[in-house]
């Protein structure tokens, strides 16, 4: 290697480290991607998979995926588990912010940087790094010299969140003194933080909240809420919850291991002490309290972000865990990012024509093109052309949402023709003057197909896992019909998770009878990304499974192999054990 090299980044947490360098070109979602309690890279699909982040300087474009990877961070830096270090080449703040809520609350903190692309494509051959503040110096062991961690950076050095950047109300200004209490002014203190790192110069009143943070990611997740709540957190605005780690009514006679049951079911208590409604869905655009175009929200969790902004053309960021109560506590957000209109136009166009050739069930046909669209799609809003004549329903499109959110950093697409700010290419991109044009091949689409099955055609399949994304109630019904007048296979078990209120509705109209009839388990509360042993059969080697997102986390979060097909195929594989229908 070449001689040392040294460059200034943009401090976003500071601090000083050095270590030896794991580093990717390639985006990861923490949540889904890492292992909190270990720190091991689970993501089967990452080229990094099987590392581990502990005591290394860790450097990856940014984060993808999920809003929970501020919890998947703090709970690495609270066990001992995480990076010594962070540097990223875009401004990554779910993973930022989780720094920043471990240094505010905790007392523990690592530095955060990022460098200009240029800059962090030249480290990343390196073996060793020392950052100081902004500054990054990379090379041989030999050739880079340690920081010392313990000094402490100088006025001049640390980067403040000080208030006097940001246009402050009166109102604003009260909170931050403390008028509602300390878990408003600490709450305050956070978004202030994250307004100065987005370029925000003044704050916004939102409408709702949709909070992803009840999730459990471990006892670091806990002792956040239980930290607000003892500090006299309450919601000033409707605030609905995300999935939680367990189905409250049955963890129990599910067999669920006590010590986890109960953390995670204490956990969403604490948020509905704080006042935040136990709606527990993944999908609270199905919600009756769902906003309309143009309100102004913050919603954590990635397929409601994207969905949010994209189909029902509500105006939220991609809000991290901790980031979602603290707006919650406040009614107040950085007015920045996708809740400004000029910053919702497309920069890359994406003509889906010719790959609508692939010869795949047509409810497969959304997933896989939302998850090729969004890896080719990276951090860009994607305008995607050739679709319209389709007219995709809303399930269709939360199926494309909730794919392209698990392997896309962007908060929203558009598709021309479809969605509400894309009645044509000229509408979605906006005042963009060098729009970049990718055209998707049948072969693209038929590569994504193959990538999310990691089980073979004609592997024995044990388990059918649905509804991740939840399960609407169009969707129940589909699945109640389809299921009408057939044998489920005697060892296979098949589950689908949906929302409470979904789950209320299909009851009273008849279709969860109708399915436990069949054989189908029927779940409320949390969903697959939370779902572990036993609810899965320990002796469970390959699931099936309708959900992109699902088949993408799976392997690594369960240790399955699985096998990706259209709801009918996974009825049919419930009643013969194998898949023998044609998958392209």
């Amino acid at each position: 290697m070449a001689r040392h090299q040294s460059r200034h980044g943009r401090s976003l947490v500071y601090g000083r480290a050095s270590g030896s360098l794991l580093a990717s070109d390639l985006e990861l979602s923490f949540w889904g991607g890492i292992d909190p309690q270990t720190g091991e890279i689970i993501d089967r699909h990452h080229p990094l998979s099987g590392r581990h982040v502990e005591d290394i300087i860790f450097a990856i474009p940014c984060g993808r995926g999920s809003c929970s990877g501020s919890g998947v961070i703090l709970e690495l830096l609270l066990n001992g588990k995480g990076p010594k270090g962070l540097i990223f080449s875009s401004l990554e703040t779910i993973l930022t912010l989780g720094v920043i809520v471990a240094r505010e609350l905790f007392g523990k903190s690592i530095p955060v940087v990022q460098l200009v692309e240029e800059d962090f494509r030249a480290m990343l051959e390196a073996d060793y790094v020392n950052i100081d503040g902004g500054r990054v110096v990379w090379g041989d062991r030999g050739q880079v010299t340690d920081t010392a961690p313990e000094q402490p950076p100088s006025q001049h050095e640390e980067q403040s969140s000080s208030s006097q950047q940001i246009e402050l109300t009166d109102t604003d200004k009260s909170l931050l003194s403390g008028s509602r209490g300390e878990a408003s002014a600490a709450a305050m203190r956070i978004i202030l933080e994250m307004s100065r790192l987005q370029g925000a110069r003044k704050l916004l009143s939102i409408t709702q909240v949709h909070i992803d943070g009840c999730v459990y990611t471990g006892p670091g997740s806990l002792a956040f809420a239980e930290k607000l709540l003892a500090l006299g957190g309450r919601v000033v605005v409707p605030t609905t919850l995300n999935s939680i780690s367990v189905d409250q009514k049955r963890w129990r006679s599910q067999g669920v291991e006590s010590a986890f049951g109960a953390a995670a079911e204490r956990l969403a208590t604490v948020y509905t002490d704080m006042g935040a409604r136990p709606t527990f869905t993944c999908a609270p655009y199905l919600l009756e309290s769902a906003p309309r175009k143009g309100e102004q929200v913050a919603w954590a969790e990635s397929n409601a972000v994207v969905y949010a902004n994209s189909v029902l053309g509500a105006k939220t960021m991609k809000y991290p865990d901790f980031l979602d109560i603290a707006i919650a506590l406040t009614g107040r957000a950085p007015n920045g990012g996708l809740h400004i209109a000029e910053n919702r136009t497309a920069s890359l166009c994406v003509d889906a024509r010719k790959a609508l050739e692939l010869d795949v069930a047509e409810d497969l046909l959304w997933p896989v093109l939302g998850y090729c669209i969004g890896g080719f799609a990276g951090n860009r809003i994607p305008a995607v052309l050739g679709l319209e004549a389709f007219s995709p329903s809303k399930d269709d499109l939360k199926a494309f949402g909730a794919a392209f959110a698990t392997v896309s950093s962007a908060p929203m697409f558009h598709i021309v023709g479809v969605t509400p700010e894309a009645r044509s290419l000229e509408a979605a991109t906006g005042s963009f003057r060098d729009v970049k044009h990718v055209e998707l091949s049948t072969n693209d689409l038929s590569n994504c197909f193959e990538a999310l099955n990691t089980a073979a055609k004609t592997d024995k399949v044990d388990l059918i896992s649905l509804g991740n994304p939840h399960f609407s109630l169009p969707e129940l019904r589909k699945l109640a019909t389809l299921c009408h007048g057939k044998i489920k296979h005697p060892s296979k078990a098949i589950i689908v998770c949906c929302g409470r209120s979904t789950y209320g509705l299909a009851s009273q109209a008849g279709v969860v009878e109708d399915l436990e009839e069949f054989g189908v388990q029927v779940i409320e509360d949390t969903c697959w990304c939370m779902i572990g042993d036993p609810v899965i059969p320990r002796d469970a080697r390959v699931i099936m499974t309708n959900s992109a997102k699902y088949a993408h986390y799976g392997p690594g979060l369960t240790g399955r192999r699985i096998r990706f097909g259209g709801l009918e195929e996974c009825v049919q594989v419930a009643c013969q054990g194998v898949s023998d229908a044609s998958s392209g």
